[in-house]
Order: structure tokens, then sequence, then C-alpha cells
């Protein structure tokens, strides 16, 4: 479905929602995600409106990732609820997110790309600040887990931005 130079996005089928639960429940990756339940990721796969998707590396085909997408197909917003790389500090996360809003701006009729980040995960605002997504602003207080009420930032990236924003990439001019 989505073809980088080390990456092959597909979408999920049945048979990865145990291994996206794992990914989801381990220790680098759960203090940051919402952790879907078995039937949650089928109906998933299920729903037109969303795409859950494997991330594999192309050389051996092992899963290194996984994202989940939303579209508003009335608005052309495609919204990345979630992503997880499992082999971290090798630049599959950047890989996977240039790959992710390539997809959604020249496969789709996409207007608004957009996703959010919770404050610490230094890790995510760092890679979203390198690759320029715009900050639209925070969502305060806006989700509550076990821990109490957490905020989340917006980072966008609008069609009328996406050309400058691809010669940036292809250029190697990411911000900071």
């Amino acid at each position: 479905m989505i073809e980088t130079n080390r990456l092959s996005i597909i979408e999920a089928d049945e048979k990865y929602i145990n291994l996206i639960i794992r990914i989801e429940s381990h220790e680098e990756n759960r203090y940051y995600l919402w952790i879907g339940t078995y039937d949650e990721h089928l109906d998933e796969i299920n729903d037109p409106n969303h795409l859950l998707l494997v991330i594999k590396e192309k050389m051996s085909d092992n899963v290194v990732g996984y994202a989940l997408v939303r579209l508003d197909k009335q608005s052309n917003i495609f919204e990345l609820r979630r992503i997880a790389i499992t082999k971290k500090g090798v630049g599959y996360g950047k890989e996977a997110m240039i790959g992710l809003i390539r997809y959604a701006f020249e496969q789709t009729d996409t207007n608004r790309f957009w996703l959010d980040v919770y404050p610490t995960n230094y890790a995510g605002i760092k890679l979203y600040d390198k690759l320029g997504l715009h900050v639209d602003g925070v969502l305060r207080s806006n989700y509550k887990d076990e821990n109490g009420y957490l905020d989340q930032i917006v980072y966008s990236l609008l069609k009328e931005e996406y050309d400058g924003w691809l010669d940036n990439i292809k250029r190697g001019a990411t911000n900071k």
C-alpha cells in the first residue's frame, strides 16, 4: 500500500491484532498510546473510515510498528490517531511518517493531515517538529487516564503547504 526506502506499510488484517496490542502495551509505547482491545481493533479493520496499518521492514518482512488512521471523507481530513515503532533509533519513525503524509496527500483527497501528542512524548514531539509540522495548539486537559487529565498538542499539515513541505523533505531541510 505504502512503500518507502526500507519500509512497507500495509493494511492490517485480523492476524495482526494481537501483535498490535503487544506493540501498544510495550513499556516504551504504553504511556503515549491508547491501548485497544481485540474487538476494537477488529472494528477498525472493518470500518471504511479507518485504516489500521502495520509497518514492516522490506528486507526481513518483520513488523516494526503500526499506525491507525481515521478518514473524514466529508471534510477530507486524514487523522493519524496512533503510530508506534518498535525498532527505535534507526529512523523508521521519520520514514513511516513521511510515507504516511505522502500517501495522504498523493493518494487520497486529503486537505488536512493532523495528529495529537501528549506533552510527555518527547520523542514524538521532536520528530513532528523536525518534520516541520505546524503546531496548531494545545488541547488542555483533553484526555483522562489513570494518572489524571492530560493535555494534547495538535500538529497539522495542509494541502496548500504540502508541496513546499515535500520540497524541504527532499532537500533534507527539515527543522531543528
